[in-house]
Protein backbone atom coordinates (compact mmCIF):
# COMPACT_ATOMS: atom_id res chain seq x y z
CA UNK A 1 0.00 0.00 0.00
CA UNK A 2 1.16 3.53 -0.28
CA UNK A 3 3.32 5.63 2.10
CA UNK A 4 1.38 9.06 1.35
CA UNK A 5 -1.41 10.15 -1.23
CA UNK A 6 -2.09 13.38 -3.22
CA UNK A 7 -5.44 13.92 -4.06
CA UNK A 8 -5.49 16.16 -6.89
CA UNK A 9 -8.82 18.02 -6.19
CA UNK A 10 -10.79 19.89 -3.97
CA UNK A 11 -14.26 19.82 -1.49
CA UNK A 12 -16.10 16.70 -1.04
CA UNK A 13 -14.33 14.83 -2.95
CA UNK A 14 -10.95 15.19 -1.87
CA UNK A 15 -11.96 14.89 1.69
CA UNK A 16 -13.70 10.98 0.82
CA UNK A 17 -10.55 10.27 -0.60
CA UNK A 18 -8.65 11.22 2.41
CA UNK A 19 -10.84 9.38 4.49
CA UNK A 20 -10.38 6.25 3.07
CA UNK A 21 -6.54 7.07 2.95
CA UNK A 22 -6.75 7.32 6.41
CA UNK A 23 -8.24 4.20 7.03
CA UNK A 24 -5.56 2.45 5.02
CA UNK A 25 -3.17 4.21 7.24
CA UNK A 26 -2.19 6.45 4.14
CA UNK A 27 -1.23 10.35 5.00
CA UNK A 28 -2.82 12.66 2.61
CA UNK A 29 -1.73 15.61 1.09
CA UNK A 30 -4.41 18.39 -0.02
CA UNK A 31 -3.79 21.14 -3.02
CA UNK A 32 -5.44 24.48 -2.58
CA UNK A 33 -5.86 27.56 -5.27
CA UNK A 34 -5.76 31.31 -3.10
CA UNK A 35 -9.38 31.08 -3.40
CA UNK A 36 -9.42 27.78 -1.10
CA UNK A 37 -6.93 28.39 1.54
CA UNK A 38 -9.25 27.88 4.01
CA UNK A 39 -11.19 25.13 2.36
CA UNK A 40 -12.61 21.86 4.15
CA UNK A 41 -10.17 19.30 2.50
CA UNK A 42 -7.50 21.43 3.60
CA UNK A 43 -8.50 21.37 6.28
CA UNK A 44 -8.65 17.56 6.62
CA UNK A 45 -5.97 16.67 5.37
CA UNK A 46 -1.98 15.82 7.04
CA UNK A 47 -0.43 18.84 5.00
CA UNK A 48 -1.18 21.13 2.24
CA UNK A 49 0.29 23.34 -0.46
CA UNK A 50 -1.03 26.47 -2.56
CA UNK A 51 -0.93 25.83 -6.35
CA UNK A 52 -2.10 28.69 -7.61
CA UNK A 53 -4.27 31.32 -8.04
CA UNK A 54 -8.22 31.27 -8.08
CA UNK A 55 -8.83 30.63 -11.73
CA UNK A 56 -8.56 26.74 -11.86
CA UNK A 57 -6.81 27.10 -15.46
CA UNK A 58 -3.95 28.27 -13.22
CA UNK A 59 -4.03 25.88 -10.20
CA UNK A 60 -5.72 22.72 -10.27
CA UNK A 61 -5.27 22.65 -13.93
CA UNK A 62 -1.89 23.49 -13.91
CA UNK A 63 -0.27 20.06 -13.87
CA UNK A 64 3.40 21.36 -13.66
CA UNK A 65 2.16 22.78 -10.29
CA UNK A 66 0.25 19.72 -9.06
CA UNK A 67 3.48 17.70 -9.88
CA UNK A 68 5.75 19.68 -8.40
CA UNK A 69 3.53 20.05 -4.85
CA UNK A 70 3.53 16.04 -5.18
CA UNK A 71 7.83 16.24 -5.31
CA UNK A 72 7.96 18.41 -2.78
CA UNK A 73 5.40 16.75 -0.29
CA UNK A 74 7.32 13.38 -1.59
CA UNK A 75 4.08 11.50 -2.46
CA UNK A 76 4.43 8.20 -4.07
CA UNK A 77 1.19 8.09 -5.22
CA UNK A 78 -1.66 10.81 -6.96
CA UNK A 79 -5.82 10.56 -6.66
CA UNK A 80 -7.26 13.10 -9.09
CA UNK A 81 -10.95 12.75 -7.83
CA UNK A 82 -13.31 13.51 -10.43
CA UNK A 83 -13.82 16.47 -12.59
CA UNK A 84 -10.40 18.67 -13.03
CA UNK A 85 -7.35 16.00 -14.86
CA UNK A 86 -9.43 13.23 -13.56
CA UNK A 87 -9.99 12.35 -17.05
CA UNK A 88 -6.72 14.19 -18.78
CA UNK A 89 -4.61 11.13 -20.41
CA UNK A 90 -2.01 13.44 -20.51
CA UNK A 91 -1.34 14.15 -17.06
CA UNK A 92 -1.71 10.66 -16.27
CA UNK A 93 0.75 9.69 -18.54
CA UNK A 94 2.65 12.41 -16.82
CA UNK A 95 2.13 11.28 -13.22
CA UNK A 96 2.82 7.42 -14.54
CA UNK A 97 6.54 8.81 -15.80
CA UNK A 98 7.12 10.49 -12.47
CA UNK A 99 8.09 8.80 -9.23
CA UNK A 100 4.20 8.47 -8.39
CA UNK A 101 1.39 5.96 -8.99
CA UNK A 102 -1.37 7.54 -10.75
CA UNK A 103 -4.21 6.15 -8.73
CA UNK A 104 -6.43 5.33 -11.98
CA UNK A 105 -6.68 4.12 -15.54
CA UNK A 106 -3.56 3.34 -17.48
CA UNK A 107 -3.09 6.82 -19.77
CA UNK A 108 -3.71 4.70 -22.64
CA UNK A 109 -6.80 3.44 -21.61
CA UNK A 110 -8.32 6.41 -20.93
CA UNK A 111 -6.98 7.34 -24.18
CA UNK A 112 -9.50 4.79 -26.12
CA UNK A 113 -12.32 5.25 -23.38
CA UNK A 114 -12.12 9.26 -22.32
CA UNK A 115 -12.49 10.83 -26.02
CA UNK A 116 -15.82 9.70 -26.91
CA UNK A 117 -15.37 8.74 -30.64
CA UNK A 118 -12.49 6.51 -29.21
CA UNK A 119 -14.35 5.21 -27.02
CA UNK A 120 -17.49 4.48 -29.25
CA UNK A 121 -15.10 2.38 -32.00
CA UNK A 122 -14.09 0.03 -28.82
CA UNK A 123 -17.38 -0.83 -28.10
CA UNK A 124 -18.54 -1.52 -31.69
CA UNK A 125 -15.95 -3.78 -31.87
CA UNK A 126 -17.19 -5.46 -28.78
CA UNK A 127 -20.81 -5.59 -30.06
CA UNK A 128 -22.36 -3.09 -27.29
CA UNK A 129 -24.82 -0.98 -29.47
CA UNK A 130 -24.22 2.52 -29.63
CA UNK A 131 -26.17 5.72 -30.52
CA UNK A 132 -26.03 6.65 -34.28
CA UNK A 133 -23.19 9.67 -34.09
CA UNK A 134 -19.75 10.42 -35.50
CA UNK A 135 -16.64 8.01 -34.49
CA UNK A 136 -14.46 11.11 -35.68
CA UNK A 137 -14.43 14.37 -34.05
CA UNK A 138 -16.51 17.16 -36.49
CA UNK A 139 -13.92 20.34 -37.46
CA UNK A 140 -16.49 22.30 -39.23
CA UNK A 141 -20.29 23.62 -38.64
CA UNK A 142 -21.03 22.20 -42.01
CA UNK A 143 -20.31 18.55 -40.87
CA UNK A 144 -23.06 19.05 -38.39
CA UNK A 145 -25.58 20.30 -41.20
CA UNK A 146 -24.87 16.93 -43.33
CA UNK A 147 -25.53 15.19 -40.59
CA UNK A 148 -28.49 16.65 -40.02
CA UNK A 149 -29.55 15.95 -43.21
CA UNK A 150 -28.39 12.19 -42.72
CA UNK A 151 -29.85 11.69 -39.61
CA UNK A 152 -32.87 14.44 -38.33
CA UNK A 153 -32.91 16.86 -35.47
CA UNK A 154 -31.89 17.26 -32.35
CA UNK A 155 -28.36 16.98 -32.61
CA UNK A 156 -26.32 16.53 -29.47
CA UNK A 157 -22.68 18.10 -29.70
CA UNK A 158 -20.56 16.99 -26.93
CA UNK A 159 -17.41 17.69 -25.98
CA UNK A 160 -14.69 14.64 -26.13
CA UNK A 161 -13.30 14.98 -23.06
CA UNK A 162 -16.71 16.62 -21.45
CA UNK A 163 -19.49 15.02 -18.60
CA UNK A 164 -22.47 16.05 -16.36
CA UNK A 165 -23.49 17.71 -19.24
CA UNK A 166 -20.96 20.47 -19.55
CA UNK A 167 -19.39 20.25 -23.01
CA UNK A 168 -22.99 19.14 -24.71
CA UNK A 169 -25.13 21.62 -26.69
CA UNK A 170 -28.42 20.46 -28.25
CA UNK A 171 -29.27 22.02 -31.75
CA UNK A 172 -33.02 21.58 -32.53
CA UNK A 173 -32.84 23.08 -36.09
CA UNK A 174 -29.76 24.39 -38.95
CA UNK A 175 -30.34 27.78 -37.68
CA UNK A 176 -28.46 26.74 -34.46
CA UNK A 177 -25.46 25.14 -35.25
CA UNK A 178 -23.28 27.29 -35.45
CA UNK A 179 -23.72 29.29 -32.04
CA UNK A 180 -24.03 25.76 -30.61
CA UNK A 181 -20.77 24.24 -32.27
CA UNK A 182 -18.90 27.34 -30.79
CA UNK A 183 -19.85 27.03 -27.39
CA UNK A 184 -19.67 23.22 -27.49
CA UNK A 185 -15.78 23.89 -27.99
CA UNK A 186 -15.66 26.89 -25.78
CA UNK A 187 -16.62 24.66 -23.24
CA UNK A 188 -14.68 21.68 -24.07
CA UNK A 189 -11.44 24.03 -24.13
CA UNK A 190 -12.76 25.96 -20.62
CA UNK A 191 -13.42 23.13 -18.80
CA UNK A 192 -11.34 19.55 -19.77
CA UNK A 193 -8.83 21.52 -22.12
CA UNK A 194 -9.72 20.12 -25.17
CA UNK A 195 -11.60 21.81 -27.84
CA UNK A 196 -12.22 18.93 -29.84
CA UNK A 197 -15.95 17.90 -30.42
CA UNK A 198 -18.76 15.01 -31.91
CA UNK A 199 -21.94 14.55 -32.65
CA UNK A 200 -25.01 12.20 -31.99
CA UNK A 201 -28.65 11.57 -32.98
CA UNK A 202 -30.25 13.31 -29.68
CA UNK A 203 -32.74 10.56 -27.87
CA UNK A 204 -35.31 12.70 -26.87
CA UNK A 205 -37.23 10.99 -24.04
CA UNK A 206 -34.40 8.38 -22.43
CA UNK A 207 -33.63 7.11 -19.23
CA UNK A 208 -29.97 7.82 -17.94
CA UNK A 209 -28.33 4.16 -17.33
CA UNK A 210 -24.81 3.69 -15.76
CA UNK A 211 -22.99 0.67 -14.50
CA UNK A 212 -20.51 0.76 -11.84
CA UNK A 213 -17.01 -1.06 -13.11
CA UNK A 214 -14.03 -1.98 -11.20
CA UNK A 215 -10.89 -3.46 -13.12
CA UNK A 216 -7.58 -4.95 -11.81
CA UNK A 217 -3.92 -5.26 -13.15
CA UNK A 218 -4.86 -9.73 -12.83
CA UNK A 219 -7.67 -9.73 -15.91
CA UNK A 220 -10.74 -9.39 -13.25
CA UNK A 221 -13.40 -6.62 -14.13
CA UNK A 222 -16.39 -6.72 -11.89
CA UNK A 223 -19.47 -4.86 -12.20
CA UNK A 224 -21.40 -3.23 -9.34
CA UNK A 225 -24.97 -2.86 -10.53
CA UNK A 226 -25.90 0.25 -12.24
CA UNK A 227 -27.46 3.53 -10.85
CA UNK A 228 -30.66 5.32 -12.35
CA UNK A 229 -29.39 9.13 -13.41
CA UNK A 230 -32.34 10.15 -15.26
CA UNK A 231 -33.62 12.99 -13.21
CA UNK A 232 -31.76 15.63 -14.64
CA UNK A 233 -31.72 19.26 -15.36
CA UNK A 234 -29.98 20.74 -18.64
CA UNK A 235 -28.05 17.50 -19.14
CA UNK A 236 -26.59 17.85 -15.55
CA UNK A 237 -27.81 14.57 -12.94
CA UNK A 238 -29.46 16.62 -10.07
CA UNK A 239 -30.76 12.90 -8.47
CA UNK A 240 -29.05 9.24 -8.64
CA UNK A 241 -30.43 6.21 -7.26
CA UNK A 242 -29.93 2.91 -7.87
CA UNK A 243 -31.02 0.10 -8.85
CA UNK A 244 -33.02 1.53 -11.37
CA UNK A 245 -36.67 1.14 -11.08
CA UNK A 246 -37.02 1.10 -14.90
CA UNK A 247 -35.41 -1.51 -15.88
CA UNK A 248 -36.65 -5.49 -16.12
CA UNK A 249 -33.95 -8.53 -14.73
CA UNK A 250 -33.14 -9.12 -18.04
CA UNK A 251 -32.46 -5.61 -19.50
CA UNK A 252 -30.30 -5.14 -16.03
CA UNK A 253 -27.95 -8.47 -16.86
CA UNK A 254 -27.58 -7.12 -20.73
CA UNK A 255 -26.76 -3.56 -19.51
CA UNK A 256 -24.64 -5.06 -17.11
CA UNK A 257 -22.99 -8.17 -19.26
CA UNK A 258 -22.22 -5.28 -22.01
CA UNK A 259 -20.46 -3.04 -19.86
CA UNK A 260 -18.20 -5.46 -18.55
CA UNK A 261 -17.49 -6.88 -21.98
CA UNK A 262 -16.65 -3.39 -23.58
CA UNK A 263 -14.61 -2.89 -21.01
CA UNK A 264 -12.86 -5.72 -20.89
CA UNK A 265 -11.65 -5.10 -24.57
CA UNK A 266 -9.60 -2.44 -23.42
CA UNK A 267 -6.73 -3.44 -20.71
CA UNK A 268 -8.65 -1.42 -18.43
CA UNK A 269 -7.99 -0.98 -14.68
CA UNK A 270 -9.05 0.94 -11.92
CA UNK A 271 -12.56 2.06 -11.16
CA UNK A 272 -14.82 3.68 -13.97
CA UNK A 273 -18.50 3.95 -15.44
CA UNK A 274 -19.93 2.67 -18.47
CA UNK A 275 -23.18 5.13 -19.24
CA UNK A 276 -26.56 3.79 -21.53
CA UNK A 277 -29.11 5.44 -22.51
CA UNK A 278 -32.28 3.47 -22.50
CA UNK A 279 -35.53 3.95 -24.74
CA UNK A 280 -38.00 1.53 -25.50
CA UNK A 281 -36.82 -1.67 -23.95
CA UNK A 282 -33.48 -0.97 -25.81
CA UNK A 283 -29.87 0.34 -24.46
CA UNK A 284 -27.52 2.23 -26.11
CA UNK A 285 -23.74 2.85 -25.27
CA UNK A 286 -23.50 6.43 -24.10
CA UNK A 287 -19.63 7.13 -22.87
CA UNK A 288 -17.18 5.35 -20.23
CA UNK A 289 -16.08 7.84 -17.40
CA UNK A 290 -12.61 6.81 -16.84
CA UNK A 291 -13.07 8.26 -12.96
CA UNK A 292 -15.08 8.15 -9.98
CA UNK A 293 -18.02 9.24 -9.98
CA UNK A 294 -19.81 11.91 -8.29
CA UNK A 295 -22.50 9.24 -7.24
CA UNK A 296 -20.20 6.45 -6.27
CA UNK A 297 -21.83 7.00 -2.93
CA UNK A 298 -24.56 5.37 -4.02
CA UNK A 299 -23.20 2.06 -5.42
CA UNK A 300 -21.61 1.62 -2.05
CA UNK A 301 -24.79 1.99 0.30
CA UNK A 302 -26.38 -1.11 -1.41
CA UNK A 303 -23.20 -3.21 -2.02
CA UNK A 304 -20.92 -2.62 1.17
CA UNK A 305 -18.15 -1.84 -1.37
CA UNK A 306 -15.74 0.95 -0.56
CA UNK A 307 -15.24 1.55 -4.35
CA UNK A 308 -12.61 4.53 -3.11
CA UNK A 309 -10.63 1.59 -1.22
CA UNK A 310 -10.87 -0.83 -4.30
CA UNK A 311 -9.05 2.40 -6.28
CA UNK A 312 -6.44 2.07 -4.10
CA UNK A 313 -5.56 -1.34 -3.78
CA UNK A 314 -5.75 -1.91 -7.11
CA UNK A 315 -3.56 0.86 -7.84
CA UNK A 316 -0.82 -1.09 -5.48
CA UNK A 317 -1.35 -3.97 -7.44
CA UNK A 318 -3.68 -6.03 -5.54
CA UNK A 319 -5.74 -8.27 -6.77
CA UNK A 320 -9.96 -7.76 -6.41
CA UNK A 321 -10.91 -9.69 -3.48
CA UNK A 322 -14.17 -10.34 -4.58
CA UNK A 323 -15.91 -12.67 -7.46
CA UNK A 324 -18.89 -11.02 -9.37
CA UNK A 325 -21.36 -13.92 -8.12
CA UNK A 326 -20.53 -12.22 -4.88
CA UNK A 327 -21.59 -8.89 -5.24
CA UNK A 328 -25.36 -8.51 -4.22
CA UNK A 329 -27.39 -5.28 -4.62
CA UNK A 330 -29.28 -5.06 -1.65
CA UNK A 331 -31.89 -2.24 -0.39
CA UNK A 332 -32.39 1.48 -2.44
CA UNK A 333 -30.25 4.22 -1.82
CA UNK A 334 -30.43 7.71 -3.83
CA UNK A 335 -27.90 11.05 -4.01
CA UNK A 336 -29.11 14.16 -3.50
CA UNK A 337 -26.65 16.46 -4.82
CA UNK A 338 -26.44 19.93 -2.38
CA UNK A 339 -25.87 22.56 -4.28
CA UNK A 340 -25.74 26.48 -3.77
CA UNK A 341 -28.49 27.78 -6.50
CA UNK A 342 -31.96 29.06 -6.30
CA UNK A 343 -34.45 26.74 -7.74
CA UNK A 344 -36.57 29.35 -7.90
CA UNK A 345 -34.62 31.85 -10.21
CA UNK A 346 -33.71 29.12 -12.71
CA UNK A 347 -31.32 28.02 -10.68
CA UNK A 348 -28.98 30.56 -10.63
CA UNK A 349 -25.81 30.11 -8.55
CA UNK A 350 -26.09 31.55 -5.10
CA UNK A 351 -22.81 32.49 -2.57
CA UNK A 352 -22.83 33.85 0.91
CA UNK A 353 -21.99 32.90 4.10
CA UNK A 354 -23.31 29.56 5.88
CA UNK A 355 -24.52 31.01 8.69
CA UNK A 356 -26.27 27.75 9.74
CA UNK A 357 -25.30 24.21 8.98
CA UNK A 358 -27.03 21.52 10.28
CA UNK A 359 -26.58 17.89 8.44
CA UNK A 360 -28.96 15.33 8.61
CA UNK A 361 -28.46 12.01 10.72
CA UNK A 362 -30.35 8.88 11.55
CA UNK A 363 -30.27 5.56 10.26
CA UNK A 364 -29.40 5.12 6.64
CA UNK A 365 -28.27 8.82 6.33
CA UNK A 366 -24.74 9.51 4.83
CA UNK A 367 -23.26 13.21 3.99
CA UNK A 368 -20.49 13.81 2.00
CA UNK A 369 -19.00 17.18 2.48
CA UNK A 370 -16.22 19.34 2.94
CA UNK A 371 -17.59 22.45 4.38
CA UNK A 372 -18.78 23.83 8.27
CA UNK A 373 -20.78 26.87 9.69
CA UNK A 374 -18.79 29.73 8.82
CA UNK A 375 -17.61 29.33 5.66
CA UNK A 376 -18.13 31.30 3.08
CA UNK A 377 -19.03 29.83 -0.38
CA UNK A 378 -17.71 31.88 -3.36
CA UNK A 379 -18.77 31.48 -6.77
CA UNK A 380 -14.79 30.57 -8.27
CA UNK A 381 -16.47 26.10 -8.65
CA UNK A 382 -18.77 24.01 -9.06
CA UNK A 383 -22.10 24.93 -6.96
CA UNK A 384 -22.22 21.48 -5.24
CA UNK A 385 -21.44 21.97 -1.53
CA UNK A 386 -22.41 19.09 0.25
CA UNK A 387 -24.66 15.22 -1.08
CA UNK A 388 -27.19 13.43 0.86
CA UNK A 389 -27.08 9.54 0.64
CA UNK A 390 -30.00 7.65 2.07
CA UNK A 391 -30.40 4.12 1.44
CA UNK A 392 -33.10 1.82 3.30
CA UNK A 393 -34.34 -1.80 2.38
CA UNK A 394 -36.47 -0.96 -0.77
CA UNK A 395 -37.66 2.26 -2.97
CA UNK A 396 -41.04 3.50 -0.75
CA UNK A 397 -38.86 3.22 2.34
CA UNK A 398 -36.11 5.31 0.69
CA UNK A 399 -38.34 8.19 -0.56
CA UNK A 400 -39.73 8.26 2.78
CA UNK A 401 -36.76 8.51 4.63
CA UNK A 402 -35.12 11.01 2.14
CA UNK A 403 -38.14 13.52 2.82
CA UNK A 404 -37.46 12.95 6.52
CA UNK A 405 -33.51 13.95 6.03
CA UNK A 406 -34.20 16.77 3.53
CA UNK A 407 -36.30 18.16 6.08
CA UNK A 408 -33.97 18.05 8.89
CA UNK A 409 -30.65 19.41 6.64
CA UNK A 410 -30.42 22.84 8.01
CA UNK A 411 -28.86 26.00 5.98
CA UNK A 412 -28.84 29.35 6.42
CA UNK A 413 -27.06 31.96 4.59
CA UNK A 414 -27.98 31.34 1.19
CA UNK A 415 -30.23 29.35 -1.04
CA UNK A 416 -29.89 25.76 -1.78
CA UNK A 417 -31.51 22.83 -3.53
CA UNK A 418 -33.03 21.06 -0.69
CA UNK A 419 -36.37 22.65 -1.62
CA UNK A 420 -36.59 21.29 -5.09
CA UNK A 421 -35.28 18.12 -3.40
CA UNK A 422 -38.20 18.13 -0.63
CA UNK A 423 -40.41 18.53 -3.57
CA UNK A 424 -38.88 15.81 -5.53
CA UNK A 425 -39.35 13.15 -3.09
CA UNK A 426 -43.16 13.83 -3.10
CA UNK A 427 -43.82 14.32 -7.16
CA UNK A 428 -46.05 11.51 -8.72
CA UNK A 429 -43.94 11.31 -11.54
CA UNK A 430 -40.45 10.99 -9.66
CA UNK A 431 -42.09 8.88 -6.57
CA UNK A 432 -43.12 6.67 -9.35
CA UNK A 433 -40.16 5.97 -10.83
CA UNK A 434 -41.68 7.07 -14.58
CA UNK A 435 -39.16 9.86 -15.11
CA UNK A 436 -37.14 10.19 -18.08
CA UNK A 437 -33.76 13.03 -18.61
CA UNK A 438 -36.38 15.48 -19.89
CA UNK A 439 -39.04 15.51 -17.09
CA UNK A 440 -37.43 18.54 -15.26
CA UNK A 441 -36.64 21.14 -18.29
CA UNK A 442 -39.92 19.97 -20.08
CA UNK A 443 -42.84 18.45 -18.29
CA UNK A 444 -42.26 19.95 -14.51
CA UNK A 445 -44.46 23.33 -13.56
CA UNK A 446 -41.31 25.92 -12.51
CA UNK A 447 -44.24 27.43 -10.27
CA UNK A 448 -44.41 24.12 -8.28
CA UNK A 449 -40.83 24.51 -7.64
CA UNK A 450 -41.39 28.23 -7.39
CA UNK A 451 -43.89 27.61 -4.06
CA UNK A 452 -41.53 24.81 -3.04
CA UNK A 453 -38.74 27.61 -2.22
CA UNK A 454 -40.80 30.22 -0.85
CA UNK A 455 -42.26 27.35 1.50
CA UNK A 456 -38.92 25.76 2.42
CA UNK A 457 -36.16 28.16 1.18
CA UNK A 458 -33.86 29.67 3.74
CA UNK A 459 -35.04 32.33 6.26
CA UNK A 460 -34.83 36.04 5.79
CA UNK A 461 -33.07 36.82 8.91
CA UNK A 462 -31.63 40.45 9.31
CA UNK A 463 -28.46 40.34 9.48
CA UNK A 464 -26.45 41.34 12.89
CA UNK A 465 -24.60 44.71 12.41
CA UNK A 466 -23.16 44.93 15.03
CA UNK A 467 -19.05 44.66 15.46
CA UNK A 468 -17.72 41.97 17.07
CA UNK A 469 -14.66 41.54 19.68
CA UNK A 470 -12.83 38.60 18.22
CA UNK A 471 -10.08 37.78 20.80
CA UNK A 472 -8.91 33.94 18.91
CA UNK A 473 -7.63 34.30 15.57
CA UNK A 474 -6.48 32.11 12.66
CA UNK A 475 -3.30 33.06 10.45
CA UNK A 476 -2.72 30.98 7.45
CA UNK A 477 1.14 31.09 6.60
CA UNK A 478 2.98 29.77 3.63
CA UNK A 479 6.55 28.62 3.68
CA UNK A 480 8.19 27.53 0.50
CA UNK A 481 4.36 26.64 -0.92
CA UNK A 482 3.12 24.79 2.10
CA UNK A 483 0.85 25.56 4.38
CA UNK A 484 0.68 26.03 8.21
CA UNK A 485 -1.70 27.52 10.51
CA UNK A 486 -1.20 29.50 13.01
CA UNK A 487 -3.43 30.83 15.94
CA UNK A 488 -2.65 33.90 17.60
CA UNK A 489 -5.22 35.34 21.17
CA UNK A 490 -5.59 38.88 21.18
CA UNK A 491 -7.74 40.69 23.86
CA UNK A 492 -9.65 43.67 23.02
CA UNK A 493 -8.99 43.97 18.85
CA UNK A 494 -11.92 44.83 16.54
CA UNK A 495 -12.96 42.19 14.24
CA UNK A 496 -11.26 41.36 11.17
CA UNK A 497 -13.31 38.98 8.18
CA UNK A 498 -11.51 36.04 8.12
CA UNK A 499 -13.24 34.68 4.99
CA UNK A 500 -13.57 30.50 5.66
CA UNK A 501 -13.31 29.13 2.86
CA UNK A 502 -15.78 26.37 1.44
CA UNK A 503 -14.35 23.30 0.20
CA UNK A 504 -17.54 22.18 -1.50
CA UNK A 505 -18.78 23.71 -4.44
CA UNK A 506 -17.43 27.59 -3.56
CA UNK A 507 -14.25 28.95 -1.82
CA UNK A 508 -13.27 32.50 -1.97
CA UNK A 509 -12.27 34.62 0.90
CA UNK A 510 -14.83 37.43 2.04
CA UNK A 511 -14.30 41.39 0.87
CA UNK A 512 -14.04 44.07 3.04
CA UNK A 513 -16.67 46.31 2.74
CA UNK A 514 -14.20 49.37 3.07
CA UNK A 515 -13.31 51.37 -0.22
CA UNK A 516 -9.94 50.62 -1.63
CA UNK A 517 -7.74 52.72 -3.64
CA UNK A 518 -8.64 50.79 -6.74
CA UNK A 519 -12.63 51.39 -5.96
CA UNK A 520 -11.99 55.14 -5.57
CA UNK A 521 -10.82 55.21 -9.34
CA UNK A 522 -13.10 53.46 -10.62
CA UNK A 523 -15.90 54.87 -13.29
CA UNK A 524 -18.94 54.91 -12.33
CA UNK A 525 -21.45 53.87 -15.07
CA UNK A 526 -23.88 56.43 -16.90
CA UNK A 527 -27.23 57.42 -16.87
CA UNK A 528 -29.35 54.96 -18.52
CA UNK A 529 -31.22 51.11 -17.95
CA UNK A 530 -28.36 49.22 -16.55
CA UNK A 531 -27.97 45.43 -17.13
CA UNK A 532 -26.50 43.85 -13.48
CA UNK A 533 -24.86 40.96 -13.02
CA UNK A 534 -27.33 38.33 -11.80
CA UNK A 535 -24.62 36.35 -10.05
CA UNK A 536 -20.76 35.92 -9.38
CA UNK A 537 -18.74 34.79 -12.53
CA UNK A 538 -16.58 35.33 -15.82
CA UNK A 539 -17.44 36.90 -18.88
CA UNK A 540 -17.17 34.50 -21.47
CA UNK A 541 -18.67 36.71 -24.59
CA UNK A 542 -19.22 40.13 -25.26
CA UNK A 543 -21.88 39.57 -28.21
CA UNK A 544 -23.11 43.89 -28.46
CA UNK A 545 -21.10 46.93 -28.89
CA UNK A 546 -21.49 50.56 -28.15
CA UNK A 547 -24.17 52.22 -30.87
CA UNK A 548 -25.57 48.49 -31.31
CA UNK A 549 -29.71 48.13 -31.37
CA UNK A 550 -30.93 45.25 -28.74
CA UNK A 551 -34.53 43.94 -28.82
CA UNK A 552 -35.85 42.42 -25.82
CA UNK A 553 -34.32 39.20 -24.82
CA UNK A 554 -31.17 39.66 -26.89
CA UNK A 555 -28.20 38.26 -25.36
CA UNK A 556 -25.85 40.64 -24.95
CA UNK A 557 -23.32 38.77 -23.39
CA UNK A 558 -22.19 35.13 -21.55
CA UNK A 559 -21.14 34.90 -18.08
CA UNK A 560 -19.82 31.71 -16.57
CA UNK A 561 -20.73 30.83 -13.09
CA UNK A 562 -19.63 27.58 -11.49
CA UNK A 563 -19.11 25.91 -14.68
CA UNK A 564 -22.00 26.69 -16.63
CA UNK A 565 -22.52 29.56 -19.31
CA UNK A 566 -25.75 32.17 -18.31
CA UNK A 567 -26.84 34.02 -21.45
CA UNK A 568 -27.44 37.80 -20.08
CA UNK A 569 -30.23 39.04 -22.38
CA UNK A 570 -31.60 42.59 -22.04
CA UNK A 571 -35.01 42.83 -20.68
CA UNK A 572 -35.99 45.93 -22.59
CA UNK A 573 -34.64 47.33 -26.18
CA UNK A 574 -32.68 50.14 -26.72
CA UNK A 575 -29.02 51.38 -27.80
CA UNK A 576 -26.17 49.92 -26.25
CA UNK A 577 -24.88 53.29 -24.91
CA UNK A 578 -21.73 51.74 -22.64
CA UNK A 579 -20.54 48.21 -22.38
CA UNK A 580 -18.29 48.02 -18.79
CA UNK A 581 -17.08 44.75 -18.78
CA UNK A 582 -14.56 43.08 -21.44
CA UNK A 583 -14.16 38.99 -22.03
CA UNK A 584 -12.37 37.01 -19.14
CA UNK A 585 -12.94 39.69 -16.44
CA UNK A 586 -14.48 38.66 -12.88
CA UNK A 587 -18.25 40.00 -12.01
CA UNK A 588 -19.77 40.22 -8.58
CA UNK A 589 -23.39 39.91 -8.13
CA UNK A 590 -25.07 43.20 -9.32
CA UNK A 591 -22.03 44.86 -11.01
CA UNK A 592 -23.46 46.54 -13.66
CA UNK A 593 -22.19 44.83 -16.96
CA UNK A 594 -24.68 46.73 -20.03
CA UNK A 595 -25.70 50.72 -20.23
CA UNK A 596 -29.07 50.94 -22.62
CA UNK A 597 -30.43 53.71 -23.42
Amino acid sequence: MFRKVLVANRGEIAVRVMRACEELGVRTVAVYSEADKHAGHVRYADEAYNVGPARAADSYLDQDAILEAARKADADAIHPGYGFMAENARFAARVEDSECTWIGPPAEAMERLGEKTKARKVMQGAGVPVVPGTTDPVEDPSEVEAFGEEHGYPIAIKAEGGGGGRGMKIVESPDEIEEQFAAAKREGEAYFDNDSVYLERFLEAPRHIEVQIVADHHGNVRHLGERDCSLQRRHQKVVEEGPSPALSDDLRERIGDAARTGVGETDYTNAGTVEFLVEDGEFYFLEVNTRIQVEHPVTEEITGIDIVKEQLRVAAGEEIGFAQADVDIEGHAMEFRINAENAARDFAPATGRLETYDPPGGIGVRVDDAVRQGDDIGGDYDSMIAKLIVSAGDRDECLARAERALREFDIQGFHTVIPFHRLMVTDEQFTAGTHTTNYLDEELDPERIERAVERWGPDEAEADDEDETVTEREFTVEVNGKRFDVELEERGAPAIPTGGGDGGGGGGLSRPDAATEDDEESVAPGEGEQIHAEMQGTILSVEVAAGDEVAPGDVVLVLEAMKMENDIVAENGGTVTEVLVGEGESVDMGDPLIVLE
